[in-house]
C-alpha cells in the first residue's frame, strides 16, 4: 500500500488499520472536540465526555502503533475533553511519554461577564519513547516586540541564525500566533469551519520532524498540515470521512510548486 502524499475519504480507523507499524514520524490531528454543533459540514457531537473517549480510545491505540520509536504526537482540543484525553493518553502513551499541554491563547470569540473568557486551545504533546526528535523552535516573544529589543539590544539577535536569545526559547503558552483573520493570514481563509492558520503547524512539523519525514493528519479539515507538510518538505497522509475536505485540501496543494 502506497500512503506517502496520499488522501483518503474515509473513517479513519478503517485507514489506520491497513497502515504498517511504525511507519509515520509525526502525527498532528485537530480532533473532533465534542461541543455538540453542527457545523456545514461536519458534526461535532460523540456523546457525554465518557463516551468520546470510548470512540477515541481505538484510534489512539492505532496511532500509537503508527508512531516511529522516535515519533510524536500532537492532539488538539479544548477544556471539554483535554483531561479526559490526557487520562487516556497517559495509559497508552505513558505517563512519562507525555511532553507538554500546550496552550494556544488568542484573542478572538466571544466574551462573558460571568465567567473568564475561554480564549485557548490545548494541544497535547506525547511522544512514543524517551528517544524522540525534536528541533528547538525560538520565537519573538510580547516583550520583545512590545519593548523592540532587536534595536535596543542588538547583540541578542543573531542575523545569521534569525533567532532571538533573550527569553526566544518558545513555551508551553503560544501567544504569538493569531487565528485566521485576524492578521495578514486572511488569504488562508477557504470557508471550512474550525480551519487552523499554516504558521500553528509550521511550528508543530518543524519542531518534530525532519525533511523527508513522514506526517499524517486523521482528522484533515482544511488540509493545513498536509499543505504545510509539503511546503516544508516533508511527506504528508490526510484523512477526513467529508468529500469536500478532500477536495479544498487537494486543491491547496495543487497550488504548491
Amino acid at each position: 500500500m502506497e500512503y506517502k502524499n496520499k488522501l483518503y475519504c474515509m473513517d479513519n480507523l478503517e485507514l489506520m488499520k491497513q497502515l504498517p507499524d511504525k511507519c509515520i514520524n509525526l502525527i498532528y490531528c485537530d480532533i473532533l472536540y465534542n461541543t455538540g454543533k453542527k457545523f456545514s459540514d461536519y458534526e461535532d457531537n460523540l456523546g457525554t465526555p465518557q463516551e468520546a473517549i470510548q470512540w477515541y480510545e481505538p484510534r489512539l491505540i492505532e496511532m500509537k502503533r503508527l508512531l516511529k520509536d522516535t515519533g510524536s504526537i500532537y492532539l488538539q482540543c479544548d477544556y471539554r475533553l483535554v483531561y479526559y484525553l490526557k487520562v487516556k493518553m497517559d495509559e497508552i502513551f505513558g505517563f512519562n511519554n507525555f511532553r507538554n499541554d500546550i496552550v494556544w491563547s488568542y484573542k478572538t470569540g466571544g466574551v462573558s461577564k460571568h465567567t473568564f473568557a475561554k480564549k485557548h486551545d490545548n494541544i497535547l504533546f506525547y511522544t512514543k519513547s524517551r528517544n524522540y526528535n525534536f528541533n528547538t523552535q525560538y520565537y519573538k516573544s510580547y516583550q520583545q516586540k512590545k519593548y523592540n529589543y532587536n534595536a535596543k539590544y542588538p547583540e541578542i539577535w543573531d542575523e545569521d541564525k534569525k533567532l532571538w536569545y533573550h527569553n526566544s526559547i518558545c513555551r508551553d503558552v503560544w501567544e504569538d500566533i493569531n487565528v485566521l483573520g485576524t492578521d495578514n493570514n486572511i488569504k488562508e481563509k477557504n470557508n471550512y469551519d474550525t480551519q487552523k492558520p499554516k504558521k500553528l503547524l509550521e511550528r508543530i512539523i518543524n519542531a518534530s520532524s525532519n525533511n523527508g519525514d513522514l506526517v499524517a493528519d486523521f482528522f484533515m479539515g482544511s488540509g493545513t498540515t498536509c499543505v504545510v507538510a509539503k511546503e516544508l518538505g516533508r511527506d504528508y497522509l490526510g484523512c477526513d470521512i467529508n468529500q469536500n475536505a478532500i477536495d479544498i485540501t487537494y486543491e491547496r496543494l495543487q497550488e504548491i510548486r
